[in-house]
């Protein structure tokens, strides 16, 4: 078998927020499994990298690329523990050989048409009128359940923005998340938490910065809304220090980022021990490209989640590639006519081998 590593830059379609600044466009990385006897036919996945977010970025992560790259050629399995974007786009790339190379990953009634994954509509960081705009537009397009970025503008207009959501809309009606990002600190997160509380709000997602276990503990326990850790699982890879940042904090849910917690098989940890100690979880993708986001997808639809999930639709970039996923309503879909996905689209990229 043969390995084989090609950089690409999403481009957005506009600016977007999020909470590592304003992005114009991201890097990420392509793999592709071969057989050199057959290099036309060839397993696709995607290392999302996310610069600025993901532990592993800096200058030993090509050289870890090309490690892999020499094992996958000589039989070797490499120790990817502190990869978790290699992980990922390895066992992408491996399943998609393994079922043909058509990509398909994980076979299943989603796979067939017969089912699919409810999402939540996701507002991004913006000024008050792009959020309303973009808030009433996930509501119309029929979402009933909506997450919204805060603590990125003025906290009474996003106070404001919530308050006008649950006159029109009860708690039963729309569920609300929210994510802050770790916005807040120990000199306003307990106020904001009191404001937020008439919101009857599903969740908030890491309201103080990572790498606070203790202080992280006291927000889980004080909080009238649930808390769901985010950015505090990044990095923490290995399975006793999963355990120990479980029960050390003992928060509602965890949200799994595959790219970011360990691939398909760190993140299928997390559920384990979080589902071991009655913490709930959910999975969010993390801007991968249409490769990733369908992986992820497709693994997702055989979890047997009955929450909405927080993936996204992959109608972010200029550039995407070509996939099987559709938008309906709130509904992520896959489209088996569309399969299999062209490989031609991969051809012209930069791969070295």
């Amino acid at each position: 078998m043969r390995m084989a590593y090609a950089p690409y830059r999403l481009k957005f379609k506009e600016p977007s927020g999020t909470s590592r600044g304003i992005l114009h466009e991201k890097l990420t990385c392509l793999i592709k499994i071969y057989d050199e006897a057959d290099p036309k036919h060839f397993g696709i996945g995607e290392a999302a990298l996310f610069e600025g977010l993901s532990k592993e970025a800096g200058a030993g992560y090509e050289i870890k690329l090309l490690e892999t790259l020499a094992n996958v050629a000589l039989g070797r399995a490499t120790d990817l523990t502190d990869f978790p974007s290699i992980q990922i786009g390895l066992e992408q790339a491996i399943l998609d050989f393994s079922g043909g190379c058509r990509g398909l990953y994980y076979p299943s009634g989603f796979t067939r048409g017969e089912e699919s994954v409810t999402i939540n509509g996701l507002v991004w960081m913006g000024n008050y009128r792009e959020m309303l705009g973009r808030l009433e537009q996930k509501i119309e397009q029929g979402f009933r359940c909506v997450k919204l970025k805060i603590g990125a503008i003025d906290f009474a207009d996003e106070l404001s923005l919530l308050r006008m959501v649950r006159e029109r809309f009860s708690a039963e009606t729309l569920e609300l998340r929210v994510d802050a990002n770790g916005a807040f600190n120990i000199g306003n997160v307990f106020a904001a938490l009191k404001a937020l509380e008439p919101f009857r709000l599903h969740s908030i997602e890491q309201p103080v910065k990572a790498g606070q276990p203790e202080f992280m503990r006291m927000v889980c326990q004080v909080s009238p809304i649930p808390v769901a850790l985010d950015e505090e699982l990044i990095g923490v890879n290995r399975e006793e220090d999963k355990r120990r940042l479980l029960e050390e904090i003992s928060p509602s849910y965890v949200v799994l980022k595959p790219s970011l917690c360990g691939g398909f098989s760190g993140s299928e940890e997390w559920i384990r021990l979080a589902s071991e100690r009655s913490i709930g979880w959910w999975v969010t993708s993390a801007l991968e490209s249409n490769v990733g986001l369908s992986a992820i997808a497709q693994w997702v639809s055989t979890l047997g989640v009955d929450m909405p999930q927080g993936l996204g639709t992959g109608q972010l970039f200029t550039n995407n590639f070509s996939s099987p996923l559709e938008l309906r309503g709130e509904r992520l879909c896959f489209n088996p006519e569309l399969l299999p996905v062209d490989r031609n689209q991969f051809a012209n990229l930069d791969w070295r081998e």
